[in-house]
């Protein structure tokens, strides 16, 4: 049975950049955003379902999913993005459980932005927060995504808070360090998961 370390942040806290640095030690990555964007490429029930009920205004025309416009939609009527989480997040959640069961590793990073609002903290054994102020989200965000200022503290506003993503962490990342820092905190906590898996199998021997 995979021990699973659980990473998470709000938008643009430097999730990515820290997953990376797991990754270069040859980790194996769960990536919620990456299985979210699979459900619902061309071809997909989940994109067709969407389509059905927004319209094909959803759709680039190559056939793709227009996440910026879609955005807008939801974030515009609560009722648009209750409907929408209640088709994905099943969807995402058993395809994240099919990975998980498939790593052959005694442990694995499930990086997912979301833990806190869906409530997903006990399905790991240690959750890491990527934890980074207000402003340099709202910064980064902006830049990322080509928003603007109001548009990203909407987003924000519509996540956990900060204090909600601290209450649930093992460990705490602070994406304000140069990436010096980062490289070493993240070696530091692999050195502390391999011990930690490694209890764990044998507690399920």
């Amino acid at each position: 049975m995979t021990y699973i370390v659980a990473l998470t942040g709000g938008i643009a806290s430097g999730k990515s950049t820290v997953a990376n640095l797991f990754a270069e030690h040859q980790v194996d990555i769960i990536d919620a955003d990456v299985i979210a964007r699979e459900v619902v490429e061309p071809g997909q029930p989940a994109l067709q379902a969407m389509t059905t009920y927004f319209g094909n205004q959803i759709l680039l025309k190559n056939g793709s999913l227009n996440r910026k416009h879609l955005r807008t939609i939801i974030f515009s009527d609560p009722e648009h993005k209750q409907w929408l989480n209640q088709l994905l997040h099943p969807l995402i959640q058993q395809r994240t459980l099919q990975k998980i069961a498939q790593c052959s590793a005694e442990w694995c990073l499930w990086v997912v932005p979301l833990l806190v609002e869906n409530r997903l903290h006990s399905l790991a054994q240690r959750v890491i927060v990527v934890d980074s102020d207000e402003d340099r989200q709202i910064e980064r965000v902006c830049q990322r995504d080509h928003i603007t200022k109001s548009e990203a503290i909407a987003i924000i506003q519509s996540q956990a808070t900060r204090q909600q993503r601290l209450a649930i962490a093992d460990d705490i990342i602070d994406n304000n360090l140069p990436q010096s820092a980062l490289a070493e905190k993240v070696a530091q906590l692999i050195l502390t998961y391999n011990q930690l898996a490694s209890e764990y199998k044998g507690r399920n021997l």
